[in-house]
């Protein structure tokens, strides 16, 4: 997934549509010149619908939607004849979508499944025609209802990732190279900080032909849950990984202190996290030797930890192992 086409946030305007009017007809012919009322009802509004689609891994095809219209509805007719419901729009989005009322900002629905439905606008309901109101009093009513209007509203789509793993951790931890290597995925590497601008998601592929999905979140910084650096906009990533794995350097001054600061910015953001299984990896191992591994152990938090490094491919087969381990855990 390139960088430029990852897009996680769109607003957008939604007009469902008006419903179709009853119709105010009477029966009239050779035989029955004088009949009695006939109307059909006017057909629905057409809806917006939200529906998942698993082969979307992000928002790029609305980004450029800003105005959706579904089509009104058909006007009853004579003979009883309802009138032609208004055509739905369908907008496919990737499974994580979350959406939110622009004015209030209030959650609204969530799409977890494929091939999951949620109408996000209703159109308007279709008038009743008048032989809806025909009665032992008045038999021959000479009104119908107009259709409902159509609802216009702001609606904001967020994309949570849907991926198995979520990568936690400072700028420059190695995150990005450990995914380029560990899978196909090929984000963007360098030697600054926030190299990792967007997430990037990468397929692993483990024994017997599975696999597990690992997402690479742009680092976070002490106040991220603030707004700071990249802050809240990709913190909402990490919420839909079963499995945080955290990536501190070994060149790291203190690796315990770098690892609580991750862990209180994530209870800062969302205390639900810290329930999420947790693995600490740390990176660029190939750098340092046994003696200070040791050193190093006596000081490490109290999580499953495994020294790594992508570069020698150091505990990298052991890592998926761990991974795979807590990903079945409570199969």
């Amino acid at each position: 997934m390139g960088n430029s086409n990852f897009v996680d946030y769109v607003k957008i305007n939604c007009r469902s549509g008006k419903g179709g009017a009853g119709s105010a007809h009477f029966h009239r012919s050779r035989r029955n010149p004088k009949g009695g009322p006939d109307g059909g009802n006017g057909g629905r509004g057409g809806h917006i619908i939200l529906k998942g689609n698993k082969q979307l891994w992000t928002l790029l095809h609305l980004k450029y939607t800003k105005h959706v219209k579904a089509e009104p509805g058909g006007n009853g007719g004579e003979s009883l004849k309802t009138g032609a419901n208004g055509k739905d729009i369908i907008l496919e989005v990737p499974l994580g979508t979350i959406v939110k009322n622009t004015e209030t900002d209030k959650f609204q629905c969530e799409i977890t499944e494929d091939g999951e439905t949620h109408i996000l606008v209703k159109g308007g309901r279709g008038g009743l025609g008048n032989d809806h109101f025909k009665s032992a009093t008045n038999r021959s009513p000479k009104y119908a209802q107009p259709g409902e209007q159509g609802k216009e509203e702001w609606h904001i789509l967020e994309l949570k990732l849907l991926a198995d793993v979520g990568l936690v951790g400072f700028p420059n931890a190695g995150k990005s190279t450990f995914l380029s290597v560990v899978s196909a995925a090929k984000p963007q590497i360098a030697d600054y900080p926030f190299t990792t601008l967007r997430p990037n998601l990468g397929i692993v592929s483990y024994r017997n032909y599975q696999s597990f999905v690992i997402a690479d979140i742009p680092g976070i910084i002490e106040g991220a849950h603030s707004g700071k650096g990249l802050g809240l906009r990709f913190l909402r990533h990490i919420e839909r990984n079963s499995i945080l794995l955290f990536m501190v350097p070994s060149d790291s001054n203190n690796i315990k202190k770098e690892c609580m600061i991750l862990l209180n910015e994530l209870k800062q953001y969302n205390p639900e996290l810290l329930n999420k299984s947790k693995i600490l990896a740390i990176t660029k191992s190939d750098l340092i030797d046994e003696e200070l591994i040791k050193e190093i152990k006596k000081e490490l938090p109290e999580i499953p930890y495994i020294f790594i490094s992508s570069i020698t491919k150091k505990g990298l087969g052991k890592l998926k192992d761990l991974i795979w381990k807590e990903l079945n855990a409570d199969i």
